[in-house]
């Protein structure tokens, strides 16, 4: 059922919070909490210029927003759920977050486009004492497609001692702590295809067990299970040894560079954006020690974007120096949202969705530190893009390493929902970025959809010098997955699949080289390294098909790979190596996986 007609929104001139309701007569009496009031700087300038853009306002009717004393939770919980459970391709976005306190006997199912969130500045200042949880009856116990949905800033109690979170790709578990163990297959224990967990606490077991690869950050947990291709883990307190290949880990005592997302949460009654600060060689929580460490941000200095707003109006409030945060729903750009100052944000509720129009691209950062990007998704549009998020200008070259710029749980989809094409998804070029954690996936079902239908070359293109990606997810293009040009690149876990419709051999060949890599290492670039990566095949269209390699990076001493792999799905397609001409090939079709532990 989609929600109610929202009602008139409050003056933001008020110093009160404003209320609405939404969802209907279930979920009646469940707040939207508006923003706080546009401070007095922005309101002198609203005098002086009657189009100035004030800050603050309403978060809009698909941010719903509990207290422990909110009836009627579990009834808005579940009316969510039910809209959205299946929802693979639909229109709906929501944001489901809950205010400091303690909540009883609730089971938050997490549908497609959902997002659900602790406000307080700990996770541990919202207790849930039930589930957080992600299953796949939707698709006969199947969790391979359950993307695009998240869970943050929350402790669970789960009933029976375990929380069920069976994900696949764009769906991060961040900044939570379970109060038990952590279950990441679905019911049944079906196929499963995930995922990204990081700044958690899990005081019991994970266990993965049909998962087939998986990502760890900065966290600490109870004790890890088992492994299937890939579990890859950095900076993480109780993480198995180093074991890769049997068992398939990957484990880096501490992350070289993080910084963990930025959130929303409440102090008093005003909304603030807390910006975690940069940590170097970090290993376990950011919040364990009480107060995380960093700044925070009034939302009266955000401009609150709803779904509607043209892309002139969210760069007139980046140019008079307001944030962004972009509340649920689905935005069009006829022009790229240009983020030209240092420190910006632009923040994400519940999946909100940038789609271009007429071929644009959606948004560019300058070459300026500190930028922080997170929390939303791309959407390829019909008329192709050259490229669609842009990291600094081509030939950046300014050092960032004191304040990077972040790029977290931002997600890029060419078609699936609908026609899309884009040459390039993302390019970075601006020295010192952390990518940490993104999908960026070529579609290979729903609508709009075949080889020439959602054309789309690359996935990633690197140039700048100096990047480091936590949690890669790259799948499907046309040419190069990922195109690494920038030197003393680092990337920590990868997951890749090959473009499953490819037609035929001649359709992918690279001149002698059959078949693009996954991951391609410039030829002039003498310093670079990755850990736990892994490509899989599945050629269905045309199963003869054999790729070359799944790696390709030039034979120099800096250059260094730890933990490769690459798999044929049931022998539809087999490579030769895993890197340039080294591993083992593929056979047969019992997914077994060809590994090179190390290279050179």
């Amino acid at each position: 059922m989609p929600p109610a007609s929202p009602t008139s929104p409050e003056s933001s001139s008020s110093p009160s919070v404003g209320r609405r309701t939404v969802l209907g007569a279930a979920a009646a009496a469940v707040p939207v909490l508006a923003g706080a009031a546009a401070p007095a700087r922005a309101a002198g300038a609203a005098r002086r210029s009657p189009r100035a853009l004030p800050g603050g306002g309403d978060l809009g009717p698909n941010v719903l927003v509990f207290d422990p004393s909110t009836p009627g939770i579990q009834a808005a919980l579940d009316q969510v759920f039910h809209q959205q459970e299946s929802a693979q391709f639909g229109t709906g976005r929501y944001a489901l977050l809950f205010k400091p306190g303690t909540y009883h006997g609730l089971n938050a199912q997490i549908g497609f486009y959902t997002s659900i969130a602790g406000l307080g500045l700990s996770p541990d200042d919202t207790t849930i004492n039930g589930d957080v949880t992600v299953d796949a009856g939707w698709f006969n116990g199947n969790a391979t497609q359950n993307f695009w949905r998240s869970a943050e800033n929350l402790a669970l109690v789960p009933v029976n001692g375990t929380n069920r979170w069976a994900v696949a790709q764009a769906a991060p578990f961040r900044r939570m702590h379970v109060r038990g163990g952590l279950n990441l297959a679905p019911s049944g224990y079906g196929w499963a295809s995930g995922g990204y967990l990081a700044d958690c606490r899990i005081d019991g077991q994970v266990g993965p067990y049909s998962q087939q690869q998986w990502y760890t950050r900065d966290s600490s947990v109870g004790s890890w299970l088992n492994g299937v291709w890939n579990m890859v883990f950095s900076g993480v307190q109780g993480a198995p040894a180093q074991s890769f290949p049997n068992p398939p880990y990957t484990t880096l005592d501490t992350t070289p560079v993080s910084r963990e997302k930025p959130f929303l949460y409440l102090n008093g009654g005003e909304f603030r954006v807390f910006l975690p600060e940069k940590r170097t060689n970090a290993r376990g929580v950011t919040w364990g020690g009480g107060t995380p460490r960093g700044t925070s941000l009034p939302l009266s200095q955000f401009y609150v974007a709803r779904p509607g707003v043209s892309a002139a109006t969210l760069n007139q409030a980046l140019a008079q120096g307001l944030h962004l945060l972009l509340t649920p729903g689905i935005y069009h750009v006829d022009r790229p949202i240009q983020v030209n100052r240092a420190n910006t944000v632009v923040l994400g509720l519940g999946y909100a969705t940038l789609v271009p129009d007429n071929g644009s691209t959606v948004l560019k950062v300058a070459d300026v530190d500190g930028v922080r990007l997170a929390g939303f998704l791309v959407d390829a549009g019909p008329v192709n893009s050259a490229t669609l998020l842009e990291i600094g200008p081509a030939g950046a070259s300014a050092d960032h390493s004191a304040n990077p710029t972040t790029v977290q749980d931002v997600f890029v989809r060419i078609g699936g929902a609908g026609a899309g094409k884009a040459t390039t998804s993302m390019v970075i070029n601006s020295r010192h970025t952390i990518v940490d954690h993104t999908w960026i996936w070529r579609a290979d079902h729903g609508t709009g959809v075949g080889w020439e239908t959602n054309r789309a070359d690359h996935g990633l293109v690197v140039n700048g010098d100096d990047v480091l990606c936590t949690g890669l997810f790259v799948e499907h293009f046309n040419k190069y997955d990922v195109q690494w040009n920038g030197q003393r690149g680092r990337t920590i876990f990868f997951q890749n699949e090959k473009a499953y419709d490819a037609p035929n051999q001649a359709a992918i060949q690279n001149g002698s080289v059959k078949g693009y890599a996954a991951y391609k290492v410039g030829d002039d670039v003498t310093a670079h390294e990755g850990w736990g990566l892994g490509s899989y095949c599945y050629y269905n269209v045309a199963p003869s098909i054999v790729q070359h390699h799944g790696f390709a990076a030039p034979n120099r001493p800096g250059v260094r790979f730890h933990g490769l792999l690459v798999v044929s799905l049931g022998g539809n397609g087999q490579y030769e190596h895993v890197i340039n001409e080294t591993g083992s090939p593929t056979s047969g079709t019992s997914t077994t996986p060809s590994t090179v532990p190390a290279y050179p």
